[in-house]
C-alpha cells in the first residue's frame, strides 16, 4: 500500500494563511487528457511552489532573514507574536512558523515526485515516457536543492510505495551529490527546445545545476567554481535567454514571456492566486495610488541602508516608492490616520519595534516600499505577475562570481546589468562588489540570504540585529515533524547504497 511519510507531509494542520491548491496545470494538458499523455500529469508536483510567496513562508525565510527586506512592528500592527521580528534578529525556533511551514511544502514536493516517478515507472518504454522521468527526477532535485540549503541535514528518500515512515535524517553533503547526478544525467534527455518557462527544460536544469555547484563549498565543505561556471555556461549557450532592455520589464503584470525569466511561477489573480507581496508591503491608503479594489496592510519596507546602495541614476530604484504619495489622478494623499498628515514614505526607519512612543507618521510612513513587481491599476490582493524562481541576469551574475573566484575578471558579465540599469560599468570588480550588485539586481527575488551566507556575511550584524552564530545558517527541523518522528532529533546517517 502506498503511503506518504507521515514525518514529512502532516500538512493540512499548519497550511496557516494558505489557499486550497487547485488542478490548474503547468504543461497545459487538462485532466481528461492523463491517460493519452500521462508523462505530463505532473501539476500536484509544481503545486507546493504556489505557496512560496505566502503560507509557505519561503519568501519570508529568504528576504526577511537577510540585511534588505524587514517587516517592523507598526504599534499595534505586525507584530503576530513576534514571528516576522525573530526572522530579522535570527532568533527563530523549531516552532517559529516559517520554520514549519517551508519543510511542509518542501517535502510535499519530493512526495509528489516520488509518485509520479512510479506511475511512470509502470509505462513501456518511450520518449516521451523518458523525458518525463527526467523532469520528474529534475524537479525532485530542485525540492532536495532548497531542503538541503535551508534545513542542512534532511531525509531522503526516493522511492514512493514503501517510503520509510519514520526515517532518519541523511547528510546534505549525500544529498548533494545524489541530487547533482540526477539533474546532470536527466538534462541530457530533454528536448533542445524551450516551450514554457513554467516546467521543466534545460535552461530549468542547468540553472539548478549552477545554483548547487555555486553553493557547493557551503553545501560539502569543497567549493566547485568550475563546474558552477560550466553550468552557467550551459544555460547561456542555448541562446534561449537575454535580457530585457529594460530591468523593470522582467517583472511587469504581462511577464510570462519575458525572454529574461526561465523559470517561474506562474500565478494568475482569479485563477492562480498566491502572489499578495504588495499587499504586506503597500500603505493602507496606496490603494488609492493604484485604484485598487482592496486595502493593503501597510507593513515590509527595505532597510535603509539598503536602499541607500542604489545610485540615484539607478534605473532599479522604480522597484521603491519613496517620497509623497499621490493618488492615480495626480493628489496628494493624506494619511488621516496619522492625524491627517500627508503620506511620505522615509527611508528612515526608526526601530524594528515602534511602539507609542513614536510618532504617528514615523509608525504608519516609515520605510520605502516595494514595487518591484507591477501592481497593476485596479489590483485586488493576488497580482498576476510571474514570480521568476530562476532568472538569466542571475546565471550571468554567477557567471561573474565563478570567473572572479577563479582568479579571473567578471567585469564583463556584470557590466551589461549595470549599463542597461544607467549607472557606470564596473573596471575590475571584486567580490564585495559583486555581493553588492546581486543585492541591487536580485532584490525582492528570494536569493539574498543563501547569498550572504555563500559570501560569508549572513551572520554579522546589521540594522536592529546583532551577530549572529553559524547555525543560524539553516533552519532547525519543525518540533512537530520531531513529535511525528522522534528519529528526526537524531544524528544524521549515511544514504543507503
Amino acid at each position: 500500500m502506498k503511503k506518504i511519510l507521515i514525518a514529512f507531509v502532516v500538512i493540512l494542520a499548519f497550511q496557516t494563511g494558505c489557499t486550497k491548491l487547485d488542478t490548474e496545470l503547468y504543461d497545459k494538458i487538462l485532466p481528461v487528457d492523463y491517460v493519452a499523455d500521462p508523462v505530463l500529469k505532473m501539476s500536484p508536483i509544481y503545486s507546493p511552489m504556489r505557496e512560496f510567496l505566502d503560507g509557505g513562508c519561503y519568501w519570508f525565510a529568504q528576504e526577511l532573514t537577510a540585511d534588505a527586506m524587514c517587516a517592523p512592528t507598526r504599534a499595534n500592527d505586525w507584530d503576530d507574536g513576534g514571528k516576522w521580528r525573530v526572522l530579522h534578529t535570527h532568533t527563530w525556533d523549531n516552532q517559529t512558523e516559517t520554520v514549519n511551514s517551508m519543510w511542509s511544502r518542501f517535502f510535499n514536493g519530493t512526495v509528489e515526485a516520488n509518485k509520479f516517478l512510479e506511475e511512470m515507472a509502470a509505462y513501456d518504454p518511450a520518449p516521451e515516457i523518458e523525458q518525463g522521468i527526467a523532469k520528474g527526477k529534475i524537479l525532485r532535485a530542485y525540492y532536495y536543492y532548497l531542503l538541503i540549503d535551508n534545513y542542512k541535514d534532511v531525509p531522503y528518500q526516493t522511492v514512493y510505495t514503501g517510503a520509510e515512515v519514520t526515517p532518519y535524517r541523511n547528510f546534505r553533503k549525500d544529498i548533494f551529490e545524489k541530487i547533482v547526478k540526477d539533474v546532470e544525467e536527466s538534462a541530457k534527455i530533454l528536448p533542445l527546445s524551450i516551450t514554457t518557462k513554467t516546467g521543466v527544460t534545460k535552461g530549468m536544469a542547468y540553472s539548478l545545476l549552477a545554483k548547487l555547484y555555486i553553493n557547493a563549498e557551503v553545501y560539502t565543505g569543497t567549493p566547485q567554481w568550475a563546474k558552477a561556471e560550466q553550468a552557467c555556461d550551459s544555460v547561456i549557450s542555448l541562446g534561449a535567454y537575454e535580457l530585457e532592455a529594460d530591468p523593470m520589464k522582467p517583472f511587469v503584470t504581462e511577464n510570462a514571456n519575458s525572454k529574461e525569466n526561465i523559470f517561474i511561477i506562474p500565478y494568475n489573480k482569479d485563477t492562480y492566486k498566491g502572489f499578495n507581496l504588495h499587499m504586506r508591503t503597500l500603505h493602507y491608503n496606496s490603494n488609492l495610488t493604484f485604484d485598487m479594489t482592496v486595502g493593503p496592510w501597510n507593513g515590509f519596507a527595505a532597510m535603509e541602508s539598503f536602499y541607500n546602495s542604489y545610485e540615484s541614476t539607478d534605473k532599479r530604484i522604480a522597484s521603491f516608492l519613496v517620497g509623497q504619495q499621490y493618488t492615480s489622478e495626480g493628489a496628494e494623499i493624506i494619511d488621516v490616520g496619522a492625524e491627517n498628515t500627508k503620506l511620505v514614505f522615509t527611508p528612515n526607519i526608526p526601530a524594528l519595534q515602534m511602539d507609542a512612543t513614536y510618532t504617528l507618521p514615523q509608525i504608519r510612513m516609515s520605510g520605502v516600499r516595494a514595487v518591484k513587481f507591477e501592481v497593476e491599476m485596479g489590483a485586488s490582493d493576488n497580482l498576476s505577475n510571474q514570480f521568476p524562481l530562476f532568472r538569466y541576469a542571475d546565471i550571468l551574475l554567477m557567471k561573474a562570481e565563478c570567473v572572479i573566484r577563479q582568479g579571473g575578471n567578471g567585469d564583463e558579465w556584470i557590466n551589461p546589468l549595470r549599463l542597461r540599469a544607467g549607472v557606470a560599468e564596473f573596471s575590475g570588480a571584486n567580490l564585495t562588489d559583486l555581493l553588492a550588485e546581486r543585492g541591487r539586481e536580485m532584490f525582492f527575488e528570494a536569493h539574498r540570504r543563501q547569498d550572504l551566507i555563500r559570501f560569508g556575511k549572513f551572520n554579522e550584524a546589521w540594522w536592529e540585529k546583532p551577530a549572529s552564530s553559524s547555525d543560524r545558517n539553516t533552519f532547525p527541523v519543525p518540533q512537530w515533524a520531531i513529535d511525528s518522528n522522534p528519529n528526526l532529533a537524531s544524528p544524521p546517517v549515511a544514504i543507503s547504497k
